[in-house]
């Protein structure tokens, strides 16, 4: 694609989302975010050099480069600057962007590999014959093979590097030459430096046996190091894709068409683009739904794994929900398009995925600052080691000095963190488990204190209106229709209950259908207390007692009803109360129990009725003082604050929507619950299906990934340690050196996908530190 094309805004909207969601996004006002893929990124050091392209590109305010992944996200000023100028410094940068939503970066990403394969063919095949040849000079005794036989090894050996120079070795020359035109370093610098010496000591020597140079020839060190860097590098890239594997999986999920009815009665496939709410489509076995909707005739099956953590297909029929980039697994299947695009389930979880793939952990930060002083500095021992080994003999200091060039990896350093965190972020996915913040697999593994919501975490999401009391002369029906109308603007779960509960008794209501509600002039929510509606002169108030009753000066209620969650009253008076049920999640007690006995605290906050709470913390076997009800905002803001001043290292599991200050100062929160929407899931984590076993699966896994950092980076340095220090002695000749960069990246990245291990659905016992005497005090 052109990039003169993408400044057109239809086009950068298909990779883009403005930061202002109120800005209309035909007018390009306001801060843009967009996702772009990278080619020709190897290292961290390239990561940086892409940010300082385009931070110096005016109207781009936020640069992210994640080395790991290979994406960038670039926050820009469409007044300031257009998105084909920022592309074009990418390439001036000497990287090439392709749109993260390009329908040809698949197509573009294989071609690649298919060259990364042919320059690793030609190097194998090279170095094998290479090294027939070389053979004879090892292992012969001095006079066993004449001068003009060795002269003739050497001249075909030069021959048979000339393909592995000039094409297999293309990449690192590009890219080495543009690291010296823009007057920085990068991985394939000292890289290719190390190649140039190598070739050309080895083709004077070649030349002139009797020169300076004419001692010995290294095209086999050469060819093999080749041989052994682009294994690596095509390694690293079949890993990479595996460890993002459940991000591709499911930006891939969506089909390119579908079958529509038409205006001429009849079904023609259309682009999946082309579809709009209302539109009717058919959807045949073995393809995904396009869009959120509601079937209308046929019954199927519906495999929602990887959008809702439920591993069993489904059965869906007429009337049932189904979501886009879930597959129709049994038959064929007609629906009724509700959402289509970003505002689907199916979109709203690519964009936290792209978010977790694009943050870099603290740890990962900490690398990508070290990588190119890291660089500088095998420079300078190269020189170093060459200088100190002149006087000995000129090829052996240049060989010496390659050996160092080359046995360094600051990749293993910059992909120890990212590497780990991805795939383990890839693994919690395909479990349900999305993960906004990468940061927040380090932060949990210091928790020590367990606080969960009571409405929608600890009890199920679905609930069900068991009685309700009116005022006299207030008909039942009108109540629930004035309540429900309220209860719409809300996604708390006994607003959705009341919701529901007037679908089931009004008559004209379809089971795909919204409610026919009245409409409102203005609908505010006040977070933790309820909702408030003005129409004309009128004020209604749904929620607690003590919110709907605020500013009147007596209320008459039934005794019975000050016990209901939900009270109705308008300006003048109480109108109704409704009590509603709520049945405790399966895995609640075992999981409570659980985290327990791992030495974690665990407490309940809860906006419900005290003795509800109480009751519930008795059921969980938890002691009455940890369990705090009647709790608005603020007061759990308050005791949230309480435990952090007690030095406690708290994990918030709630709903992700109505605790929003409290899972704000938590150090990590997670937010349980589908029906959540996910862009108001303000949550380090999001829990997409229904259990709570997932909270105890989770901490274990940061765990793992925790320690499986800490060894990559021991790894890393270990073996830099050592190596560096070798080939400056000179005993570590440079195949062998070439071997151990290979294999050190190699070897991070292939102990990260232990991490992609399927989770055990029993809980697994935590490896926890000892708590301290004061920290392990009840606050």
């Amino acid at each position: 694609m052109s990039t003169t094309l993408l400044d057109d805004p239809q086009a950068w909207q298909q990779f883009s989302h403005p930061l202002d969601e109120r800005a209309p996004a035909s007018t390009g006002a306001g801060a843009w975010s967009s996702q772009v893929m990278l080619e020709g990124m190897h290292c961290a050091a390239c990561a940086l050099q892409i940010e300082s392209a385009l931070l110096a590109v005016p109207g781009v305010r936020d640069v992210t480069v994640n080395a790991a992944t290979h994406r960038a996200q670039v926050v820009w000023q469409p007044e300031t600057v257009q998105p084909s100028t920022w592309f074009q410094a990418i390439e001036a940068a000497g990287y090439r962007a392709i749109p993260a939503q390009d329908n040809g970066r698949r197509t573009a990403r294989l071609a690649e590999q298919r060259r990364v394969l042919w320059r690793w063919v030609v190097a194998c095949f090279c170095m094998m014959q290479v090294m027939m040849y070389a053979t004879p000079a090892y292992v012969t005794a001095p006079g066993d093979m004449s001068a003009d036989m060795a002269q003739l090894l050497r001249w075909a050996s030069w021959v048979l590097t000339l393909p592995v120079v000039l094409f297999s070795c293309q990449p690192f020359w590009v890219n080495a030459w543009r690291d010296l035109r823009l007057r920085r370093v990068s991985m394939d610098l000292p890289v290719a430096l190390g190649m140039a010496i190598t070739f050309g000591v080895s083709t004077a020597a070649t030349f002139e046996p009797q020169g300076l140079w004419g001692g010995e020839v290294y095209f086999d060190s050469l060819t093999m190091f080749v041989f052994f860097l682009l294994s690596s590098r095509w390694l690293e890239g079949r890993l990479r894709e595996r460890t993002a594997g459940a991000l591709e999986a499911l930006m891939n999920r969506l089909p390119d068409s579908v079958e529509r009815w038409s205006e001429t009665q009849e079904w023609v496939r259309v682009a999946v683009h082309r579809l709009r709410p209302g539109d009717r489509v058919r959807v045949l076995p073995g393809e995904s739904f396009p869009a959120d909707g509601c079937l209308l005739s046929g019954q199927t099956l519906a495999q929602e794994a990887l959008l809702t953590g439920e591993s069993r297909a489904l059965a869906r029929g007429p009337g049932e929900r189904v979501l886009a980039g879930s597959l129709n697994v049994a038959a064929a299947v007609e629906m009724q398009v509700e959402a289509v695009g970003e505002h689907t389930r199916y979109a709203q979880i690519v964009s936290l995925m792209d978010h977790a793939s694009l943050v870099k952990p603290r740890l990962a930060l900490l690398a990508d600052r070290m990588a190119r002083p890291f660089l500088l500095g095998v420079m300078l021992a190269a020189l170093g080691a060459g200088a100190w080994w002149w006087n000995s003999h000129p090829a052996h200091a240049l060989m010496v000095a390659v050996s160092v060039l080359i046995v360094t990896c600051p990749c293993a350093l910059s992909l120890a963190t990212p590497a780990a965190m991805l795939a383990a972020a890839g693994q919690l996915a395909r479990q349900g488990i999305l993960v906004r913040e990468l940061q927040s697999l380090e932060a949990l593994t210091q928790i020590d204190t367990v606080v969960f919501d009571k409405t929608g975490t600890l009890t199920r999401d679905g609930q069900r209106l068991d009685q309700q009391w009116t005022a006299p002369g207030v008909d039942a029906s009108q109540a629930l229709r004035l309540a429900a109308a309220l209860a719409s603007h809300s996604w708390h779960p006994l607003s959705r209950a009341l919701v529901q509960a007037w679908q089931a008794v009004a008559p004209q209501v379809g089971s795909c259908q919204a409610p026919a509600l009245p409409d409102w002039d203005l609908v505010e929510e006040v977070t933790g207390q309820g909702l408030q509606a003005t129409q004309g002169h009128g004020r209604f108030r749904l929620g607690s007692q003590a919110f709907g009753s605020e500013g009147l000066t007596q209320v008459s209620m039934p005794p019975e009803a000050l016990h209901a969650q939900v009270h109705l009253f308008d300006n003048h008076r109480w109108l109704a109360s409704f009590a509603l049920s709520e049945d405790v999640r399966e895995d609640a007690v075992s999981t409570l129990q659980h985290l327990k006995q791992q030495g974690l605290q665990v407490r309940i906050l809860s906006g419900d009725r005290p003795q509800a709470v109480s009751a519930l913390a008795q059921r969980m076997g938890l002691p009455a003082e940890s369990a705090w009800g009647g709790c608005s905002p603020d007061d759990k803001l308050r005791h949230l604050q309480a435990l952090h001043q007690a030095g406690r290292r708290v994990l918030m599991v709630g709903d992700g929507l109505n605790d929003g200050p409290v899972m704000a100062a938590a150090h990590v929160s997670m937010a349980v619950g589908s029906a959540v929407p996910l862009t108001q899931a303000r949550a380090d984590l999001v829990l997409m299906g229904e259990g709570l076993a997932q909270v105890a699966q989770t901490l274990d896994l940061s765990h793992r990934t925790l320690r499986v950092v800490r060894q990559n980076l021991a790894w890393a340095a270990i073996y830099n340690a050592l190596c560096v220090p070798l080939a400056m002695l000179g005993w570590l000749p440079a195949w062998l050196a070439g071997l151990g960069m290979a294999l050190s990246s190699i070897g991070v990245v292939l102990h990260s996908l232990r991490l992609g291990r399927p989770l055990a659905r029993e809980h697994i016992p935590l490896k926890r530190r000892r708590l301290t005497e004061s920290g392990s005090q009840a606050v």
